[in-house]
């Protein structure tokens, strides 16, 4: 059996630097790789581009493709070039890039899979629906906030809980590409990333749950290393859990894989000043849930952020899979 033979097929779903980041590592494990993402952003240049040309938001799949590819350096720091000054400050240069792709091919997918071409990326990077989408959040004081750039704000200014969020129009058709790499996938990853902006969204797209829960795969949440202020404040694993299988409809996981290294002091404190701490891992309560915690220390802190290291985080995953994985494939 060859070596591509003998990987798993893995597809993990989000969007946000949470995802790319944990792509990284997997692209070095895998080259049977593909990424689901979110198409809710609707603020920053992805914004602008989807509201002065009618496209779908590249910036996460930007990311995604830039943390895939196999080329130079000097193409993935182009990619993520933003213009200082005039008409184009702010803006990136591969969502440009995507928007110019968009325009010649026509769609937005065929714009992806070219720009795939260009980066010869491992694996394929998939959008979770091309449908125009747009993010409401309700919160527990009974407002509603439509439009994932102002959630966050939202949050911030009031101090109340998300309660639920959902994509207007409801339930908009998922890419029958993702749905069978759902279905074909020996590894499903759900995170990290932001809880309601990036995670959740995907799971509102008609057809993904149900491809999730009767994929045989084994079935991963990548809990995130701290809470995110304006959005999870506050928020223990469980609560994360919790709100994933509400949005479901159901039990969509069986194991959260969380880190177990301890955020150095100066960089808990200032997360503290942002209003967000480590993630409380309180295995009873997932227990309860029904959810198996495997704790590993996979925690990069350099630069001063708190974020998974990618190769450490691939590691992990990739015992996981052979440890409980009911299609284990590879033995190495």
């Amino acid at each position: 059996m060859s070596k591509q033979q003998s990987e798993p097929s893995v597809v993990a779903i989000g969007g946000g630097s949470g995802l790319s980041n944990m792509l990284r590592g997997l692209k070095l494990r895998t080259s049977k790789l593909t990424a689901i993402v979110t198409m809710a952003d609707d603020g920053g240049s992805s914004g602008r581009l989807r509201d002065e040309l009618g496209m779908p938001p590249p910036g996460d799949v930007r990311n995604c493709l830039s943390a895939l590819a196999n080329t130079e350096p000097a193409m993935e720091q182009l990619l993520s070039y933003r213009f200082s000054e005039g008409l184009l400050r702010g803006q990136s240069l591969g969502n440009l890039f995507l928007a110019a792709l968009t325009d010649l091919s026509g769609s937005f997918y065929e714009a992806v899979r070219r720009l795939s071409e260009v980066l010869a990326i491992t694996g394929r990077v998939l959008p979770v629906t091309t449908a125009d989408v747009r993010l409401l959040a309700f919160f527990d004081d009974g407002t509603k906030v439509l439009g994932e750039s102002k959630i966050t704000a939202h949050k911030k200014k009031t101090d109340q809980r998300i309660s639920q969020v959902s994509l207007i129009p409801e339930k908009p058709p998922a890419l029958g590409d993702s749905l069978a790499a759902i279905s074909e996938a020996d590894l499903i990853l759900l995170g990290p990333g932001s809880l309601y902006t990036s995670i959740i969204p995907n799971l509102l797209t008609e057809g993904i749950v149900s491809a999730i829960e009767s994929a045989k795969a084994l079935r991963i949440y990548v809990l995130n290393v701290t809470t995110q202020d304006g959005e999870t404040e506050h928020y223990t694993a469980s609560d994360h859990v919790r709100a994933l299988f509400a949005h479901s409809g159901g039990k969509l996981f069986d194991y959260c894989l969380a880190n177990s290294a301890p955020l150095p002091a100066h960089v808990a404190a200032s997360y503290r000043k942002e209003g967000a701490c480590q993630t409380a891992v309180d295995i009873p309560a997932l227990e309860k849930l029904g959810v198996e915690t495997v704790l590993r220390p996979m925690l990069d802190c350099s630069g001063g952020l708190a974020r998974h290291d990618s190769k450490r985080l691939a590691l992990e995953i990739m015992s996981l899979y052979r440890e409980k994985s009911p299609t284990r494939i590879f033995n190495t």
